[in-house]
């Protein structure tokens, strides 16, 4: 009896292979067909409401484009008109420079708005109109719109400029919020601040609050040495390292008088 080589299949085997072939085709095409049908009732079903968000999407996105565009035209528009009053105001005519800031600081949802009032605020306090600087720096301290610093710088100016004809509970209001340690404008809300805890006769709140004015290094040193004086005169212990405060004061007295002093102190 012949044999069978080892790579030469039967006809049984063969005819297996056969048939195993031609059952994976039936079944990719069953599955193709099936596939397709799956695809054709999903489009049936769900096309139109597709094809209604694609154009939705679509004209969302233009949409969008469209207000991007408008905005940046209406920023630099502003952008114009603020450069356009900063050189009249440097060229010497304050005034004009004044009324053309007028449109533009009362644009509502304006970035460039709240600095065109807070100018418009420094120019009236420049002029002496106390009143109308007052009143435009609170507009500015209370419009959202206006980035949180400008808003504390607004208020701190409004307060500073008002403060003789306020009461102590009314400073105190305003400016607590902005006389916290780390704040932009903790040094100068707080001198103020402390100044109406005295008026209101709270001297250990006020010494407390000379004393955080006094350690703060990021304070203005001046406004360190006062409150320092002030901490001292209502008993309250505001210098952290004697000696260092003493190397403080000869180097500014070394700096006042001329490098001779410096040498003969040393």
């Amino acid at each position: 009896m012949a044999l069978t080589p080892k790579n030469q299949l039967s006809r049984e085997e063969k005819r297996a292979k056969q048939q195993s072939a031609e059952q994976e085709a039936l079944l990719r095409e069953v599955d193709d067909a099936v596939r397709q049908g799956d695809a054709q009732e999903f489009l049936d079903k769900w096309g139109k409401p597709l094809l209604g968000l694609l154009i939705l999407g679509l004209a969302s996105f233009g949409g969008y484009l469209y207000w991007d565009s408008r905005q940046e035209a209406a920023m630099e528009s502003d952008s114009e008109a603020l450069v356009g009053a900063l050189d009249q105001i440097q060229a010497g005519n304050v005034g004009s420079g004044f009324d053309r800031l007028e449109d533009l600081a009362g644009k509502e949802g304006s970035g460039a708005a709240a600095a065109a009032a807070m100018m418009r605020a420094g120019i009236a306090e420049q002029r002496g109109d106390t009143e109308q600087a007052v009143t435009l720096f609170k507009a500015v301290a209370d419009n959202d719109d206006a980035a949180p610093a400008m808003r504390d710088l607004a208020r701190l100016r409004a307060t500073a400029i008002d403060y003789d004809s306020m009461e102590s509970a009314e400073i105190i209001a305003a400016l607590k919020p902005l006389a916290v340690p780390g704040k932009a404008y903790f040094a100068s809300a707080g001198e103020l601040l402390a100044h109406a805890y005295l008026d209101q006769g709270k001297r250990d709140e006020a010494g407390t609050l000379f004393a955080q004015i006094a350690k703060d290094e990021e304070s203005p040193e001046s406004l360190r040495s006062r409150a320092r004086q002030m901490a001292g005169v209502l008993g309250v212990d505001a210098i952290e390292d004697v000696n260092e405060l003493l190397e403080e004061q000869r180097v500014e007295r070394g700096g006042a008088d001329g490098e001779g002093a410096v040498v003969a102190t040393e």
